[in-house]
């Protein structure tokens, strides 16, 4: 039977299980629009495409499914650009959908033409520019298959008007032959038993939990064989939530602002056991000091970044949890007891700095909100949320009950990521309090969504850290310019008023004793909510790596005077 190009799109996606769709029409995308009223999956009408794109990417990460975002052509397509750099950096599975003009008229300056292929080239794992409508069911099938296998990604399908239109035969493949693309799974035996050799000998083994452990669904196998070898665990920024929260071997996160002892561990670690990360500047600080005493061993499923910024003395390429799997009934239990006992010594004086156990002095601080949230969630919440000083301190004081609870970006550091990707994901986890925790600055990027919140009934709660700062750039500022504040200083609109224009019930926190009510307040109120917490203006974020500096060279809290 024959069918418009639209419709076999629709057709495609339903098979390859998609419910939910974040987008907006337009004249190169009107025939799928127009084809999509005959089929059942929901579309958010979002406020603009950058927002599409971070709720699909948000829908991805909390589902571990595949989020789609819909743009027509030209402004369109370039709006999604952000948020498909976003996923890439992150390795998080969404498909693209763009319209484009009719196949005749491309390269002739159309109205609305933009070669979006070209400009998305470097930004997403695999693209398509579709000109006729039989070529729809095959890259679809692909596209799909290809954002979700392997280390996960970011995929376009651009769709010329006319193959929207046309009609041809239907037919959806049922299976697919992508010639070279063939994800590992299983590393080589020889390089297990080299592993296992190098894991005996060690005295101070250390495991760097990556994303890529949340990714391939490795939490369970993490456990299993940090507890057998007795190896304490730290991990990265997107890692957060891999491994046993309060467990005696989590050490929390490591580097540019992570916990003070995961990196003297790094440092004085005679055995790192990369588990699914890519060694991100942010977490290895100068890579020519960067544990110096240990051998390195890095697990990853993507070839490319092995040996890309750290030389390893083994690698083991495969899907994570499989090679977890063979690795355990292959390992001894271990006893690293003298290790484990300079790592509480660590932890003890990082302890004394800990703002939270500070007494307080009437100022309003993040730390103190982030607790008060764990507290008043119950640690429950998924949480998400844009970048800057707010997310390091969510990090560090949100404790990450399981994986895929944070979701925050990460290698790309996208502001105005946090209320759109919180809308996402909310579809992925209706029943679940979802939080986005946001700065002053980046909520201002995004904040049209709050529409889209209000008219999709989202249970997304908002919690604006307003300090009238762009806060990280500002640190930087004072750290390391001498404190010549530069385009830093935000006169912010009353957001009060603005969440009352959208109908969203809204409070103001001022004072500490007002935090916990408020939260209280927002928890028992269905639907949008906003929090506006007026925090201390130039409180900064500790510990602190110097961008290019030793990692154990941080700069710390100084130690409160009595």
């Amino acid at each position: 039977m024959k069918k418009a190009g639209a419709e076999i799109l629709w057709e495609c996606m339903l098979r390859e299980g998609v419910e939910v769709v974040f987008g907006y029409p337009g004249g190169a995308n009107m025939p799928i629009y127009d084809a999509m009223l005959n089929y059942p999956v929901h579309h958010v009408l979002v406020r603009h495409e950058q927002g599409a794109a971070h709720m699909a990417d948000g829908y991805a990460r909390a589902s571990g499914k595949v989020g789609v975002a819909m743009a027509t052509s030209g402004p369109g397509a370039t709006n999604l650009v952000t948020g498909i750099a976003t996923a890439m950096m992150d390795s998080s599975p969404i498909v693209c959908i763009t319209g484009q003009v009719a196949a005749h008229l491309i390269g002739g300056d159309a109205f609305q033409e933009t070669d979006v292929t070209g400009i998305t080239l470097p930004i997403t794992k695999h693209n398509y520019l579709i000109t006729r409508a039989d070529e729809i069911a095959d890259a679809v099938k692909e596209a799909f298959y290809i954002a979700r296998s392997g280390r996960p990604g970011p995929v376009l399908i651009d769709i010329c008007k006319n193959a929207q239109i046309e009609k041809c035969e239907f037919e959806y493949p049922e299976k697919i032959n992508l010639l070279g693309y063939r994800p590992p799974v299983h590393a080589p035996e020889i390089d297990l038993k080299k592993a296992v050799e190098l894991i005996t000998q060690a005295q101070r083994p250390l495991i760097l939990a990556g994303h890529g452990v949340q990714i391939s669904g490795a939490a369970q196998e993490l456990a299993m064989f940090a507890i057998k070898t007795n190896t304490p665990v730290t991990s990265t920024l997107l890692g957060l939530g891999s491994f046993l929260p309060g467990h005696k071997l989590d050490l929390g996160m490591m580097g540019m602002h992570g916990e003070a002892y995961a990196n003297m561990a790094i440092q004085n670690a005679d055995l790192l056991l990369a588990f699914g990360m890519r060694f991100d500047d942010r977490v290895t600080g100068n890579l020519k000091t960067y544990a110096p005493h240990a051998k390195k061993i890095h697990i990853e499923i993507d070839p490319s970044e092995v040996n890309k910024n750290v030389a390893v003395d083994l690698s083991l390429v495969g899907d994570l949890r499989a090679v977890l799997s063979d690795l355990i009934p292959m390992v001894d239990e271990c006893d690293h007891e003298s290790w484990m006992e300079q790592i509480e010594e660590w932890k003890g004086d990082t302890r004394t700095r800990d703002i939270r156990y500070w007494e307080g002095d009437g100022k309003l601080y993040v730390p103190h909100i982030v607790s008060s949230l764990f507290q008043e969630t119950k640690g429950e919440a998924i949480l998400t949320t844009d970048v800057g000083q707010h997310q390091m301190w969510t990090a560090q004081y949100y404790p990450v009950q399981e994986p895929r609870q944070l979701i925050t970006s990460g290698g790309s550091g996208t502001m105005g990521f946090g209320l759109p990707s919180a809308i996402g994901a909310w579809f992925a986890h209706p029943d679940k309090e979802i939080w986005t925790v946001v700065g002053d600055g980046g909520f201002q990027m995004t904040q049209a969504e709050l529409s889209t919140a209000v008219q999709e009934g989202a249970n997304v709660k908002i919690a604006i850290m307003n300090n009238n700062f762009l806060g990280m750039v500002r640190q930087w500022q004072e750290f390391f310019f001498e404190k010549r504040y530069s385009a830093v200083e935000m006169h912010s609109p009353d957001f009060i008023k603005i969440a009352e224009a959208h109908g969203i019930p809204a409070r103001r926190v001022t004072e500490t004793d007002e935090v916990g009510p408020a939260i209280q307040f927002a928890h028992e109120t269905p639907g949008p909510v906003l929090i506006e917490f007026k925090v201390e203006k130039e409180e900064a974020v500790y510990p602190m790596v110097p961008s290019g500096a030793d990692l154990d060279k941080m700069i710390r809290r100084p130690l409160r005077q009595s």
